[in-house]
Parts: structure tokens; sequence; C-alpha cells
């Protein structure tokens, strides 16, 4: 058996599970390692692998069932038939992150444009360009973690503790909704705009103007998702 090394956070635990599947000789419909032998080998926590495990069953590596553990799913399915299904099978669950985020980050947007030091725009920046970066090399699982820390880094400028707080453990614990939206075709390029618009906003120092950036960008991506799921 292949002994695999703890990774740094600057791997993709997507990359080395599935590199794990190949080189360990698993095949489609064989059990995989569970949560826990995962979490050990790799050296991660138990909701960095679980976000990975959404990621890798989104893209038809795994199937994940409730009760009886991972299985490698078959590579041969195409993608969409298992995004498909994993979005109405989690379609509650995105709908209530939506929802609450719709209620939360636009003004969560306008607390940052009133008070967003040099250091927060600066790290929003660098967050959207690696955002770019990642979005021209299609590494959708970084994209997923970039586009979670700059929603984060805005309620972080917000400078109100308690909006950190509860936005850093929806992005860490409920992850649906980015990853739900960034699966959709032309999403990724949308939110790019979006995102920089938000950021413009924010450093001017236009809180109405962020807060209606933020309430545009979560409304479209909502709208996406619905129009994937409904047709």
């Amino acid at each position: 058996m292949t002994e695999i090394k703890k990774i740094r956070l600057s791997e993709s635990i997507t990359d080395v599970i599935k590199e794990m599947i190949a080189q360990e000789g698993f095949k489609p419909g064989d059990k995989f390692y569970s949560e826990l032998v995962l979490a050990k080998k790799l050296g991660v926590s138990r909701s960095s692998l679980r976000e990975a495990l959404k990621i890798l069953e989104v893209t038809g590596q795994v199937t994940i069932r409730q009760g009886k553990g991972i299985f490698v799913a078959d590579l041969n399915d195409q993608r969409f038939k298992s995004f498909a299904a994993w979005l109405k099978n989690n379609e509650q669950s995105i709908k209530d992150n939506f929802e609450v985020r719709l209620i939360i980050e636009p003004k969560i947007a306008a607390l940052a444009a009133r008070h967003a030091g040099t250091d927060d725009v600066q790290k929003m920046r660098e967050c959207s360009r690696s955002f770019a970066k990642y979005a021209a090399q299609q590494e959708i699982d970084s994209l997923i973690r970039c586009d979670r820390e700059f929603h984060r880094l805005l309620a972080f400028a917000s400078h109100n503790k308690t909006l950190y707080v509860l936005m850093k453990s929806m992005t860490t614990n409920l992850p649906y909704g980015w990853i739900s939206s960034l699966h959709i075709a032309g999403r990724i390029s949308k939110t790019i705009t979006e995102h920089e618009q938000i950021y413009c906003a924010v450093t001017a120092g236009d809180g109405p103007g962020a807060e209606q950036a933020m309430n545009n960008h979560l409304t479209k991506a909502w709208e996406d998702v619905q129009i994937h799921l409904y047709g």
C-alpha cells in the first residue's frame, strides 16, 4: 500500500485522494477509507476532509452513502449527471445557505465599505487575483477555497467580530453555496466580475454600492443554481 504523506495547506486534498484511489488500486464500486482513517492518513481536519469529499462527489469521483461509507464511483459516468444528482440531493441545504447569506452578507459588505483599512483592502485584492489565476487554470477546488476566503476577508473588514465568526463558521461548515454555484458553466467568470464590483465599492467607501453589489452577486448565483436545478 502506498504511504501517503501528511499534506501541506498549499496542497489539494482532492488531488491527494484521487492519487490514493489510483495508486492503491481502488476500482469503481469499492468501499474507500472511512473519514476517520482518511483524516489520520492525510493529517487534515475532518471539516476540510468533508469539503474535499463533497467536491469529489460533485465531480463524480466518489459516492457517499449515508451510514455505509465512501465508495469509489464509476469514472466513466458523466460529470454533469453527478453534479445534477448532487444538486438535487442537497437542494434544501443550498437554498438555506443562500437565504441566510442574502440576509447578512449585503450588510457585511456595507460595513466593510465603511471600516475596511488598507491591509483589509490589500488582502481582498490579492484574493481576487488568486481567484482569477485559479480560474485560468480551471482548479475548481482551489477556486472554491479562494471564493470562501474572499467572503471571510470581507467579513473581517467589517470590523464586526460577531459577523466575522458567523461567516467563518458558514464558509467552513456549510460550503454548499460555494460548491454548487462554481460548478455551473459561466458562473466563474461572472463571479470574477461581481467580486470586482464589490471590491471597488468597498475601496471607494461606498456602503450602499457595496451592499447592492453583494446582493446582486448572491442573487445571480442563486438564480444560476435554480436554472441548473429546474431548467
